[in-house]
């Protein structure tokens, strides 16, 4: 299945539009977002940015409703009432909630999703984290995920979990897992989309403080059979 990734958003609501172009024009057969829709620099007041983001996100999973939508650190942090988190808006908070809510609703919702050879979380899963609170399942994949999806904040917040892990090779908090697996991947701001060993970060949307643009701004499409990957564009 040829799926297309979308990377961290936080509150680009045009990313939406682009991906549902790209679902309209292209052979791509399903989406996934890897999380971390709300939240940018300087925008813990600007509610009506947080709104139509969220409501792009809504709309973008009435239209295609099997997109699968994974749980970044700053969705989590209103669920969890994360109140210091770094971008945490509370006059949005409400807000955020209601609209995840109607994303849980459509059952796609989870920190962690499988398709056929290919894991898709917002951090990625490390072998610490799997040692640590995951070790009776270790041999089943499946088991592990649903495990993920049921564990709160104390279990999540720690720094090698599915939403705050950086396995990448300059940052190396968390070691990657799943040899056998593609796990694809946000969280970390990249300047292109790189794949090292099994892992594959998307994140080239976030930008520098100043609204700088940091990464190419590229979608990408996987493979979720054969662990390939390309640019949309390409």
């Amino acid at each position: 299945m040829k799926v297309l990734v979308i990377p961290d958003v936080h509150l680009k609501p045009e990313i939406f539009d682009w991906a549902m172009n790209i679902m309209e024009n292209s052979d791509c057969e399903r989406a996934v977002c890897v999380g971390d829709i709300c939240d940018d620099w300087g925008c813990e007041r600007n509610v009506e940015l947080y709104k139509e983001t969220l409501q792009k996100a809504v709309e973008f999973a009435r239209k295609y409703p099997d997109t699968l939508w994974c749980y970044g650190n700053h969705d989590l942090a209103y669920i969890w009432d994360m109140y210091d988190h770094p971008g945490f808006s509370e006059d949005t908070q409400d807000t955020v909630c209601e609209y995840l809510g109607e994303l849980e609703d459509t059952g796609n919702l989870a920190i962690m999703h499988r398709i056929d050879n290919v894991v898709f979380s917002h951090a990625g899963l490390t072998s610490e984290f799997v040692e640590d609170y995951l070790d009776p399942c270790r041999d089943d994949i499946d088991a592990m995920i649903e495990a993920v999806n049921d564990f709160g904040s104390g279990i999540m917040w720690d720094p090698t979990s599915p939403v705050w892990a950086r396995p990448q090779g300059e940052y190396r908090l968390g070691s990657v897992c799943l040899s056998e697996y593609l796990q694809v991947v946000g969280h970390t701001p990249m300047r292109t989309i790189e794949q090292e060993g099994n892992l594959l970060t998307t994140d080239v949307f976030s930008t520098w403080s100043d609204g700088r643009r940091f990464g190419e701004e590229r979608f990408c499409w996987v493979d979720t059979v054969t662990k390939e990957w390309g640019y949309i564009d390409e």
